[in-house]
């Protein structure tokens, strides 16, 4: 059986010996450290740790953990988030008529390869219900307009709450959300998007790079922000391509990375390996 895991993600102003006194502190409270990982960002002097625990040490309620790190991160100035390994991520796919990032996510989660739960789908448009509906996943179709647009995303709030979800994932949702929504979700919506923009916007990219000659075909995973495709980068991927390639062909190579890109940006996210500072983030290894 695999290890239980109790994730630290620490930041803090650079400075000597804060990565002893952190794994020390872990260490008088009787912990096996199975993974520790830092980076030192020497232009901003900024620290960062990501420190994975095994939960079979865990003594005390998780609870009084966190309230006894807090006490220590107080006094250290850290900034830090605790995540437990054993507890599954309620994920909401938000999606419009484009399948293919929706088909991989749900499949992959299917197979296990995504440790989460997929409680729903959202989209302004009916014409993928019935891939929820071969999953069984709950699908709620919410039809917008420039009249009904804040309606509607209240109404998809309320969706979100009531289904406890963690984190939401635009797998081409093809609407802009509101900057109060992604204010409220910040660090919690990730979105993904062909690696052309801002230089080949528009609804046909494909066709444009085609007349440009484009070499290369990428996708970039980001965290939504209230400016659009602006968000902290947390995954991005390119493939070269020749003259040999028509629209479709460029298209078809597009979907590829999308789908590779989305993948590995949300599996950063699921298993707690991302730190955002300011508008970028920190992106720790596997480990694997």
């Amino acid at each position: 059986m695999p290890t239980k895991k109790i994730v630290f993600l620490i930041q803090c102003e650079d400075r000597r010996g804060i990565l002893s006194a952190t794994t020390t502190w872990f260490y008088h409270q009787g912990f096996n450290i199975l993974h520790c990982q830092q980076h030192t960002d020497s232009i901003d002097g900024r620290f960062f740790m990501r420190v994975e625990l095994d939960v079979a040490d865990l003594v005390t309620t998780r609870g009084a953990l966190e309230q006894e790190f807090g006490r220590f991160a107080a006094e250290q100035q850290l900034q830090w988030e605790c995540h437990w390994g054993d507890y599954a991520n309620r994920v909401a796919i938000m999606v419009s008529k484009t399948s293919h990032c929706l088909y991989d996510l749900v499949s992959r989660q299917k197979e296990g390869d995504l440790d989460c739960e997929i409680p729903l789908i959202i989209s302004n448009h009916p014409d993928l219900e019935h891939i929820a509906n071969q999953f069984r996943i709950p699908f709620y179709h919410l039809p917008i307009t420039a009249q009904t647009k804040g309606q509607q995303e209240a109404k998809v709030q309320s969706l979100l709450k009531r289904f406890d979800i963690d984190l939401v994932v635009m797998a081409r949702y093809m609407q802009i959300l509101s900057p109060a929504f992604t204010e409220a979700w910040a660090g919690r919506i990730i979105n993904i998007h062909h690696g052309f923009l801002p230089a080949f916007q528009g609804a046909n990219p494909y066709a444009q790079a085609y007349q440009r000659g484009v070499k290369m075909i990428g996708a970039t995973a980001h965290y939504a922000s209230d400016e659009l495709d602006q968000g902290p980068i947390i995954e991005q991927d390119v493939v070269r391509v020749n003259h040999e390639l028509d629209p479709k062909g460029l298209r078809d190579v597009g979907k590829d990375v999308e789908r590779r890109v989305l993948n590995r940006a949300v599996q950063a996210h699921l298993e707690s390996r991302v730190i955002i500072y300011k508008n970028r983030t920190i992106v720790f290894s596997s480990g694997q």
